[in-house]
């Protein structure tokens, strides 16, 4: 079993390889420029790698990338494998990322709630304060309230 730290040299290495390759060294359209790779895993045993990748583009853009990741597979694993000079070159795995989707939706969650706020605000700003508008008592109301009875 290999150290955590040779898995992560490894798995940035591979990253660095699979990203050059994509932009200088495949000539397949379906992997235009909208290909980003984004993190590469890999495993305890440095048998599996898990490359991270996302699209930027519609839907039928993203299934024709993935499309062509499968089909460069070897390709890609071949040059891991020279660069890195390990006795068993990793396999493989391209797992679209779903980072932009996360992002997306946080921000719309963020949208709500600013508009949630502003409605706050805005309902509040004429608002009065149900009793008094400083409802603690202060030293000398204490002599007020037992003259008082």
């Amino acid at each position: 079993m290999a150290d955590n730290a040779r898995a992560k040299k490894l798995a940035d290495l591979i990253r660095e390889v699979v990203a050059q390759k994509l932009q200088r060294g495949i000539k397949d359209p379906r992997l235009g420029s909208h290909v980003t790779i984004t993190d590469t895993r890999v495993t305890g045993d440095l048998r599996e790698a898990t490359v991270f990748y996302t699209v930027y583009g519609d839907d039928e853009e993203r299934a024709e990338a993935a499309a062509g990741l499968e089909s460069a597979k070897g390709i890609l694993r071949s040059e891991v494998g020279r660069a890195a000079g390990v006795k068993f070159t990793p396999t493989l795995t391209f797992v679209a990322d779903a980072l932009p989707e996360n992002a997306k939706t946080i921000e719309d969650l963020l949208d709500k709630a600013r508009a949630s706020d502003a409605k706050v605000r805005e309902t509040s700003s004429g608002a009065k304060y149900a009793g008094e508008a400083d409802p603690y008592r202060k030293p000398g109301d204490e002599d007020e309230d037992t003259t008082a009875e």
